[in-house]
């Protein structure tokens, strides 16, 4: 297995020769073991095991092929964890009668292994159970296939790794494949991310690292290619011709509620911006890639990174939540921001000029994710309504997923007087009936078929991580205060204004309505 240590260039994308062999050569079928690191833990809980379960019952596990193995230092039976994940399976998401038998047949793939992120012990056991079940399944020469999804926090990263590249990577005839999934926040900053995945890459091929971003597996951001490349009427206007400027909003009406010594470590920028918000922003404001190849995808997102320019001081706006420092995890005098309103700029043909407005906070009045395109004023307005406010294109992320376009249509009546209104794509109206996957879901099962489309790459993470590396340390040194606000609240006005001053032009007296289903 080669390792990557080859200094990563800013300009050079990664390219990995052992990516396609890794795909084409090992077949969709055979045996296939997942292993949950960290088995005990709430993500692992709540999210993963609850995707695998979801995966199962669509049938894209197949008890013949699968087994599901958890990992961790809590000393339990494997019943005592089929126990704990059992109430997260609830049923819902088109669940039948038949929900409780399916729980009891997924929960009887599941085994568990205890010991310690490490020590050798614990891993040759895990080896040994793996094998055991490789060699019972008949698995055919080439066809072993070996999932560890790191349950874990990014600290442990390089010794599990070595670990499993030390005790369980597939020696044996049966050959196959070993994939990496790794949770963010992946480092801190440019240089702990860079040791990270140094540390890693020395153990595991590119190929074989899946740097999970949760968001990348939502059902509208995955429609951003789509929406832009396959529709006609978007390619003339998608550019700083036609548009004044972009805002990726990310508001929850809740605070830190018990994770606050974690969220301390951390702050918003690199809890919801550095990943989420910025994976977004790449794909809107990305060139068309030349396939749909995973590589083609992420060497586009890589190319607007790099054209990012450095952010500057006075289009910063942070804020911290009255109360925050309450959480007895928070230090009092924490300067760690809960909100946070950014404008990043792209210097490229396409986007010169044009503000990218990122909005991330917690406690404020709203849950809700979003990306709002707003468009230029019309030249030679005639009907005098620039007022009622600007065209925009509007894609909900969460919650009642939507996709709308807020234009300027007659008011119905005898008189010629105008009003907002749209052309609404509501997916809770238009797909009755039909499930959309929880991105976990659809994140591990690109991870199983070897598409990495929807996964972070070692320079694209590179990127990211200098946009914001200059900003961070700023924070942390104490010399980037935030404005403290209500909780319920809007936030502080500061960070309207602006977005103001950023070109956003707020309409009044129209609201979206999800339709009532």
């Amino acid at each position: 297995m080669m390792s990557d240590r080859r200094c990563i260039e800013k300009s050079a994308p990664i390219r990995n020769e052992n990516f396609s062999r890794d795909i084409e050569n090992v077949p969709e079928t055979g045996c296939l073991s997942i292993i949950v690191l960290g088995a005990s833990g709430d993500l692992a809980k709540k999210k993963t095991f609850p995707a695998l379960f979801n995966l199962y019952r669509q049938g894209f596990l197949q008890p013949n092929e699968v087994h599901i193995f958890g990992y961790a230092r809590t000393k339990i039976s494997d019943e005592d964890l089929r126990w704990c994940i059992c109430g997260y399976l609830a049923p819902g998401r088109g669940a039948s009668a038949e929900h409780s038998e399916g729980v009891l047949e997924f929960l009887q793939l599941i085994k568990y292994v205890c010991g310690s992120y490490d020590t050798e012990e614990g891993f040759r056991s895990l080896e040994k159970i793996i094998s055991e079940h490789e060699v019972a399944k008949n698995s055919a020469e080439g066809s072993s296939r070996r999932l560890f999804y790191l349950a874990l926090p990014p600290s442990v990263y390089p010794s599990v790794c070595k670990m499993i590249k030390d005790c369980c990577t597939n020696k044996s005839d049966l050959g196959g494949w070993t994939r990496i999934v790794v949770e963010k926040p992946f480092g801190k900053d440019l240089a702990s991310a860079e040791e990270l995945s140094s540390q890693i890459g020395e153990l595991f091929d590119e190929a074989q690292i899946y740097r999970i971003d949760h968001y990348l597996g939502k059902e509208l951001v995955q429609n951003l290619l789509v929406l832009r490349f396959a529709n006609r009427f978007f390619l003339p206007l998608w550019n700083r011709d036609n548009i004044d400027n972009v805002q990726i909003v990310f508001r929850e009406d809740f605070g830190t509620e018990g994770r606050g010594g974690y969220f301390d470590e951390y702050g918003i920028i690199r809890d919801i911006i550095q990943n989420h918000l910025l994976q977004v922003l790449c794909l809107v404001a990305m060139e068309k890639p030349v396939s749909l190849k995973s590589e083609h995808i992420r060497d586009e997102k890589v190319k607007v990174l790099q054209s990012v320019v450095p952010i500057k001081d006075e289009e910063v706006v942070l804020g911290q939540y009255e109360g925050y420092t309450d959480d007895s995890t928070v230090p009092d005098n924490s300067n760690t921001p809960t909100l946070a309103t950014m404008i990043l700029r792209i210097h490229n043909e396409r986007w010169e000029g044009v503000p990218f407005i990122l909005k991330a906070g917690k406690a404020l009045n709203s849950r809700k994710a979003e990306i709002r395109v707003q468009f230029k004023d019309v030249p030679g307005d005639i009907f005098r309504c620039q007022k009622q406010g600007r065209n925009e294109f509007v894609i909900r992320l969460q919650p009642s997923e939507a996709i709308y376009m807020k234009l300027m249509v007659k008011q119905p009546g005898l008189e010629m007087s105008t009003v907002q209104s749209e052309l609404d794509l509501s997916y809770g109206q238009r797909y009755q009936g039909v499930v959309i996957p929880e991105a976990y879901e659809r994140l591990i099962l690109d991870t199983i078929r070897g598409d990495q489309q929807h996964f972070v790459r070692r320079d694209e993470l590179k990127a990211a991580w200098e946009i914001f590396t200059p900003l961070l340390h700023r924070i942390d040194n104490g010399e980037f205060k935030p404005i403290p606000y209500k909780q319920g609240s809007g936030g502080p006005v500061e960070a309207d204004e602006l977005s103001e001053r950023a070109g956003y032009v707020q309409t009044h007296g129209y609201i979206w309505i999800p339709p009532i289903l």
